[in-house]
């Protein structure tokens, strides 16, 4: 089988800002990774042997001078050593242990230092994703011609309804080639007129430098869930905004903050770190419920949500983000991140359900493993150890 990924940064920006914020703050940490089937999908026979060959063959994925210029020239916010140090980054196959039980489920644990480790969450899963398509024959009946003047009527109905819109679709896409188009097609509709919408670009590091497109992306919910076991679940939000704004001196400014439900983020949101981010993330829960509490917390802090931006990313299709951009009606900044509907939204093809989320880590090597847990919003996204999770949740309470 083919490599699947071949680009060292086919992957998205998040995971490289969230690697510096490690190696800042956490660079003794260990951690442990764990993939999640949310549709519990029975895999070929076999399909943990051709995934290895896919993480045997990321040894040779490196950070080329291209790429590094790139990043140097876009992510301004990082630091010069940083691009050395990705230049001399090798993925460590090691790390990675894939199993199949007999009924076909996978298994895998991704192990190590947490900087290095964390570079696998998007390679692992665009390759089963696509390695699960390639097998199911959704490539051999896939219509280009049609798919792209189906992402083309997409990205005319997002930019004139005046979205402003960008691309997520990594982790689960049905191949690198479908997103390439995805991104090149909105690129070109933005460009061929005015609009009232906004094209924001990709998350995906290399596409958005091979198509000049902004590349998107701040933190992910593995930083909160790791502090839960350093400052416990009420505070630890706030020191990671705390942490990660002393990290980027008041840059990436879009807090993620459901990793532990709403409650415990607004309970504690102080009006210095409220200033200092630009916005916030939803990413789960009733987008409407949730944009009635963010414009109320701002309010309440003397802030005008009208001045903030709020960027609704959970599991969106076009209708569904047009809607809640009429709700928002300009009381806040709004904007959108899609992804499976765009890298994944195929003629009779099923997308996969897949995550990889920090199941457990401790701050160095000396110091005892703990359970890392999300309990997020939705029910259906809440991972890690059920005990651990249940817990938490009599804690906080409704």
């Amino acid at each position: 089988m083919r490599q699947i990924v071949t680009h060292f940064t086919d992957n998205d920006l998040y995971t490289f800002t969230c690697q510096y914020y490690i190696l800042m703050r956490y660079p003794r940490a260990e951690v442990e990774y764990s993939f999640f089937d949310r549709n519990h999908t029975v895999y070929p026979k076999g399909f943990a042997a051709l995934l290895q060959e896919q993480v045997d063959g990321m040894r040779d994925v490196v950070c080329t001078q291209e790429e590094a210029d790139y990043m140097r020239d876009s992510c301004y916010f990082l630091p010069l050593w940083y691009f050395t140090f990705l230049k001399g980054y090798r993925f460590n196959p090691k790390e990675v242990h894939i199993s199949q039980d007999e009924e076909g489920h996978l298994e895998i644990k991704v192990r190590g230092k947490w900087f290095s480790t964390i570079m696998w969450e998007m390679p692992i899963l665009s390759s089963i994703s696509e390695l699960m398509h390639i097998l199911q024959g959704d490539l051999e009946s896939y219509d280009l011609e049609l798919e792209a003047r189906r992402a083309w009527d997409k990205a005319v109905q997002i930019f004139s309804n005046g979205l402003t819109f960008g691309d997520m679709g990594t982790r689960r896409r049905l191949s690198f080639e479908h997103q390439e188009m995805v991104v090149r097609t909105m690129k070109e509709v933005y460009e061929s007129q005015e609009w009232p919408g906004i094209f924001t670009g990709t998350s995906n590091v290399w596409l958005a430098m091979k198509y000049g497109t902004k590349c998107l992306g701040t933190m992910s919910h593995q930083l909160i869930s790791f502090e839960e076991n350093v400052s416990g679940v009420f505070e630890c939000n706030f020191n990671v905004m705390r942490k990660f704004s002393d990290v980027y001196d008041g840059d990436n400014g879009i807090y993620l903050y459901d990793c532990f439900g709403d409650k415990v983020f607004f309970s504690n949101l102080s009006k210095r770190m409220a200033m200092m981010y630009k916005g916030l993330r939803v990413d789960s829960g009733n987008e409407e419920e949730q944009t009635e509490k963010i414009i109320a917390k701002y309010k309440s802090l003397g802030i005008d949500p009208a001045t903030k931006q709020v960027v609704y990313s959970n599991g969106l299709n076009i209708d569904r983000a047009i809607e809640i951009h009429k709700y928002c009606a300009g009381r806040v900044q709004d904007s959108y991140g899609v992804g499976t509907f765009l890298t994944c939204d195929v003629v009779n093809c099923k997308p996969m359900n897949i995550v990889v989320k920090l199941t457990r880590g401790r701050i160095t090597e000396l110091r005892e493993w703990h359970d890392c847990v999300k309990l997020s919003c939705d029910e259906g996204k809440t991972l890690g150890n059920p005990d651990k999770c249940a817990y938490l949740q009599s804690v906080i309470g409704d």
